[in-house]
Order: C-alpha cells, then sequence, then structure tokens
C-alpha cells in the first residue's frame, strides 16, 4: 500500500504526504535504444536509480524498446507501426496492422516525408495514461514533446520534462550540409515535428535540460522561459566504464551515429585518412552505418579499408572493454547537448579529443583536448600529438578520469530528479485546491 496516494486516486485528502514516500513514476520515451542514442541511455539508469532510491518506475515506450536493469521496473510496451525499423525502414505495413486513426496518420505522414513518431507516440501515451490516471504520482517525459502531452496535466498528472537538446540543431546542421533543393526540402519536412516540440515545450511547465549549452540553445529556438529551465547534468555507471589495464596501440574509438552529420563521424574518417598516412592507427566506431550510405560511400572514397570498423549490438561488458582498449577516444560531433559518450570515454581513463561544439566544452573542461568541429586537419593534427606522446595521453586519461568521480555520478541525478518531481507533484495539488 502507497503512504502517499498520487493525484487523482486521494479523493481530497487533507492528510500531507510525508517527504519521503515513494513515488509512482511514469516514464515516457518513443524509442529506446539501449546503446546508441542519448535518450534510451538516459532512461535506462535514471529507470535503475529510482528503483534503488525506493521509487517505482512504469516505462511506457515505442520501438526500438529498452533494456531496463531491474527486474522491478515495469515495460509497457506502446507499439508504434515500427517503419523506421533498421532491417526494413520506410516499410508498408499491411492492411491488418492497421489498428486506428493514429496507425493511419503515422503512416499517411511517414508517406508525406515527415517523421510522425513523437506526435503518435504522445497520443497512445495519452490515451493509456487517461485510462490509468489513479496509477501514477508523476509523469516523466523523456523528449517527445508531442501534441497528446498537452492532455496529462487535464487529467490532474503532475508531469516533468527532459529536453537534452533542442532537435532544431539537429534540424540546423543537416540543412547546411543537404545538396541541392531537393535534398533541403526533404529534410524541411522530416523535421516538420519540431515546430510542435517548440510549441509543447513552451506550454508543459518544468524543463529539465542537461547543460548551460543546451538552457540556451531551448530558450533560443523554443522560446521557452528560462525561469522554468532547470540544469541537471547526466550521470555514468562506472561499474561499466572505467580503466581496465592494457591498450591497443594505435587504437581511436568513437561511439556515435555514424551517418547522422551531427555527430561528425565524416570529420573522424577524413582525419584518420590523412593520419593513417604517416602512422599505424585505426578506428572503431561503435554503430552501424545505412548500407551503402553517406559513410560506407566515404570509407570507400578514403580507401580506408582495414583501418575502419563499424560495430553495433554488443553488450555492456564489451562495450566497457572497447572503450578501455582505446589508446585515444573521439567524439567528433559538429553539436551535443550534453554527450554521455565524452563523460563515458573519460570514465575509462581513456584520453579524449572532443568538438569545441555545443555542451562539450562544459562536459570536458581542461580534461580533454578540444578541436574546432568540423576540421578534420586540426582533428588530424591533435590525433598525431597524443599518438606520439604517451606522457600526455596519461596526464588527459588521468584528468578525465578525476573529472567523472567529481561532477557526474547517476545516483546523484536520480536524487535531484526525485525533487523535481515532488516540486511538480506540489504546484499541481496547489492548483487544484
Amino acid at each position: 500500500m502507497w503512504a502517499g496516494a498520487g493525484v487523482g486516486e486521494s479523493g481530497g485528502s487533507s492528510t500531507p504526504p510525508r517527504r519521503d514516500d515513494p513515488l509512482r513514476v511514469a516514464m515516457l520515451s518513443y524509442r529506446s535504444k539501449p546503446h546508441c542514442g542519448g535518450q534510451g541511455v538516459y532512461l535506462r539508469h535514471l529507470t535503475r536509480e529510482l528503483i534503488d532510491l525506493g521509487h517505482t518506475v512504469e516505462v511506457l515506450s515505442g520501438q526500438p524498446y529498452p533494456e531496463l536493469d531491474r527486474d522491478e521496473i515495469v515495460l509497457t510496451k506502446i507499439p508504434s507501426l515500427d517503419l523506421y525499423a533498421d532491417e526494413n525502414p520506410f516499410r508498408t505495413p499491411s492492411l491488418h496492422e492497421f489498428r486506428d486513426w493514429v496507425d493511419v496518420l503515422e503512416f499517411a505522414h511517414m508517406r508525406t516525408g515527415g517523421f510522425p513518431e513523437p506526435l503518435t507516440f504522445s497520443l497512445r501515451a495519452l490515451r493509456e495514461l487517461r485510462r490509468r490516471r489513479r496509477d501514477f504520482d508523476i509523469v516523466h517525459d523523456n523528449q517527445v514533446l508531442g501534441l497528446g502531452n498537452l492532455g496529462i496535466g487535464r487529467l490532474g498528472l503532475p508531469l516533468v520534462t527532459s529536453i537534452h537538446h533542442p532537435i532544431s540543431v539537429d534540424r540546423r546542421i543537416e540543412l547546411e550540409v543537404a545538396r541541392g533543393l531537393k535534398e533541403r526540402l526533404g529534410k524541411r519536412r522530416w523535421y516538420g515535428f519540431v515546430a510542435m516540440q517548440s510549441q509543447v515545450s513552451r506550454r508543459i511547465g518544468t524543463v529539465l535540460t542537461v547543460s548551460e549549452s543546451s538552457k540556451v540553445d531551448i530558450v533560443k529556438d523554443f522560446k521557452v522561459d528560462p525561469r522554468h529551465i532547470e540544469i541537471l547534468p547526466l550521470g555514468v555507471d562506472t561499474q561499466i566504464f572505467h580503466p581496465r589495464g592494457e591498450r591497443v596501440p594505435g587504437r581511436i574509438v568513437a561511439m556515435a551515429s555514424a551517418d547522422a552529420p551531427i555527430k561528425g563521424v565524416d570529420v573522424l574518417l577524413r582525419a584518420v585518412a590523412k593520419l593513417a598516412t604517416e602512422r599505424d592507427v585505426h578506428v572503431i566506431v561503435v554503430s552501424r552505418p545505412q548500407k551503402d550510405g553517406p559513410t560506407e560511400r566515404l570509407v570507400r572514397e578514403l580507401a580506408l579499408g582495414e583501418r575502419v570498423r563499424f560495430v553495433g549490438g554488443i553488450g555492456d561488458d564489451e562495450l566497457g572493454e572497447l572503450l578501455a582498449s582505446a589508446e585515444i577516444a573521439v567524439v567528433p560531433s559538429r553539436y551535443e547537448g550534453f554527450s554521455l559518450p565524452a563523460v563515458e570515454h573519460m570514465a575509462s581513463g581513456t584520453p579524449l579529443v572532443a568538438s569545441r561544439a555545443g555542451a562539450l566544452p562544459e562536459v570536458v573542461g581542461d580534461a580533454g583536448a578540444l578541436v574546432r568541429p568540423g576540421d578534420p586537419e586540426e582533428l588530424a593534427a591533435t590525433l598525431l600529438r597524443l599518438h606520439d606522446s604517451a606522457a600526455e595521453r596519461e596526464r588527459l586519461g588521468a584528468a578525465g578520469f578525476a573529472r567523472v568521480q567529481e561532477r557526474f555520478a547517476w545516483p546523484a541525478v536520480a536524487k535531484a530528479t526525485v525533487g523535481h518531481y515532488r516540486a511538480a507533484r506540489e504546484r499541481t495539488r496547489t492548483r487544484a485546491k
């Protein structure tokens, strides 16, 4: 029996809740890749820590579904038509797969070049929450920001929203690198959902974000009142990411979506191609590029051959071993709202080279080497300097490891998040009086 009944369940009881009452949390996430993409990683670690603090958590997620670290976490699947599955993207579903008008909307949106999942997931999640409003004390939106979210408050449920960074930044970078009018128009249509996210973000109350850089961008691009934005950095799982002994000579490792221009894998590949003419190096990218997509074509153009390898679908321990095996780690992004990979590389004691972009200088501080985003020449020169200096690698690796221990821990993130949950619940109670 829960000591503190949720909003809508108390029947008007005037007994104030104890500050240590456990909360029943509904976590919304329209897609939850466990190892690639900050939203899935965030969900996985935060839900684990919330359980360990004594709260209950139910994850409402679309495909791909998350990996969850505690048996006590309930996964409620909110299935989409799964139109963007890696093995069959942009597919045409059979007629019997259509269940209702939301499915029709999703398919029509996709066929006209848009990305419907934030909108359609929010509508499905609202339907589930409406049916089960008495089951939860708080709803935490993991950057869905769909129109359906505007109905959550009308159910009497407090809402806290995480915006890791505004997707308007991704849109801007994609448009900058688009070639030709047709591709630019296609990108504008694909990112049409950003206008909805901007509108919703201004109307849903407290927003949690991960850095001062992201806060600035949310205020600038989404026009959210800065008084409604709270900064709460992310954490790292040091049981997975930690130093593990010997490193492979010449190994460079990056974790980044291979075909997303914002992640800068193209810049890294060009830098490695230049460095490989002078030194015996190779790079491993934790990602699966699109078959015959822009990254695979660039690898062939640069004649990198055995110098580059892409890996995906690996487990936690294998990922931790890989990161700790590198002589140098690279985050070559053109923008980051926070960058969990940067923190995970530093936790592994691996010397880090990162772009001077978005929140990366804020996250890395003086514990890594910073380079101009989008500049393969400077990146290659920095990699060369680190490759040739074991002492510099040792210094940066130790500095990064120390910074993580001081600043980034998931238990602290979870405790602070619960404080925001309680404040949101209190505001809802006050408005209801």
